[in-house]
């Protein structure tokens, strides 16, 4: 029996057209690894939250990061980010000065890359990752809250914060505001932008307007909405 030269096989096999049952075939095997891929890693953390309250995971770039700790630093008390994914924005608030700092993810793989990356930063004694759902924790001793979440369930989460945070508390959302209430500040351009908001009173070691009681003039204070805080929290991210 008369062997084809491997290298002339490899040639037809990539000069010849895939025919409809092939691609059929292709699509189908494409499909399948979509599949496994969201059944594995994002699953798990759907299956005991209603479909209305999902919100798929889209990672914060560093730009945001960024933006939402121009916003908080130098805030004392608890700062939590409510779906915190792969934990980018707790590690960073932490290393920021923002202690404790607490992430709240419900799915099991988030989680586990959360603490690996805390652990590769030598803060996973810390850091602290919760798997937890967002909608059932309480946030009555929390000062500095994070939130990237679908805009379908921002009234919803407004519902919670405004029933749970603490006087003085603040509320850092990012790409999208939420959507009754008057931020006190407005960071960033696009999918960049973060917006925060306060809640009326006074906090441990924060003053009415939002910042921190110790901190220079003009440091830390919540300014007028709109106003660009571009340099902010550059210390923070070096």
């Amino acid at each position: 029996m008369e062997h084809e030269d491997p290298a002339e096989a490899f040639s037809e096999l990539r000069a010849r057209r895939l025919r409809a049952p092939e691609l059929l075939q292709l699509a189908a095997g494409s499909g399948l690894a979509a599949y496994a891929v969201w059944a594995l890693l994002l699953q798990p953390g759907f299956r005991r939250v209603p479909l209305r309250l999902q919100v798929p995971y889209v990672g914060a770039s560093a730009q945001q990061v960024k933006q939402v700790l121009s916003l908080l630093r130098g805030r004392p008390g608890k700062m939590v980010d409510l779906g915190s994914g792969d934990g980018r924005i707790v590690l960073a608030a932490h290393q920021c000065g923002l202690r404790p700092a607490v992430g709240y993810e419900l799915n099991p793989w988030l989680v586990g890359l959360a603490r690996l990356h805390a652990w590769r930063a030598g803060c996973a004694r810390s850091v602290h990752y919760c798997r937890e759902d967002l909608w059932k924790v309480s946030l009555r001793d929390c000062y500095n809250v994070s939130v990237f979440l679908a805009p379908s369930v921002l009234p919803m989460l407004e519902d919670k914060l405004r029933a749970e945070l603490p006087p003085g508390a603040r509320v850092v959302s990012g790409r999208f505001p939420l959507p009754t209430w008057q931020p006190v500040a407005v960071v960033g351009e696009g999918l960049d932008r973060v917006w925060a908001y306060d809640i009326p009173g006074t906090g441990p070691g924060v003053t009415s307007s939002g910042g921190p009681t110790q901190a220079a003039p003009g440091e830390g204070s919540a300014p007028a909405p709109g106003t660009p805080l571009a340099a902010a929290g550059s210390a923070c991210m070096q």
